[in-house]
């Protein structure tokens, strides 16, 4: 079993128009890095050298990492992760 990625819509070029990829690792980054292995550039869309992008919401299990390890968020088999870019205006 592997873990679930759900793609939004403007990250999809790089997955091929895919809306869910899978993955592996232990940790979110660990899953991030193997995801680029197969989708480069996907993970530079998320992570800059400080952590996750500002303006990007990533969810496991519907709990958002920046309230739980942030890149250091293990992941498992199973687990369910939602990329969501962040949506201004007004």
């Amino acid at each position: 079993m592997a873990i679930e990625v759900r793609i939004p819509t403007i990250l999809r070029n790089l997955t091929g128009g895919a809306k869910a990829v899978e993955g592996k690792g232990g940790t979110l980054d660990e899953l991030f890095a193997d995801l680029d292995g197969r989708h480069p550039g996907l993970r530079d869309r998320l992570v800059d050298g400080k952590g996750l992008r500002k303006f990007v919401n990533v969810y496991l299990n519907d709990e958002d990492v920046r309230f739980l390890a942030g890149l250091e968020t293990e992941v498992a088999d199973g687990d369910n992760v939602t990329i969501l870019p962040a949506v201004a205006g007004g």
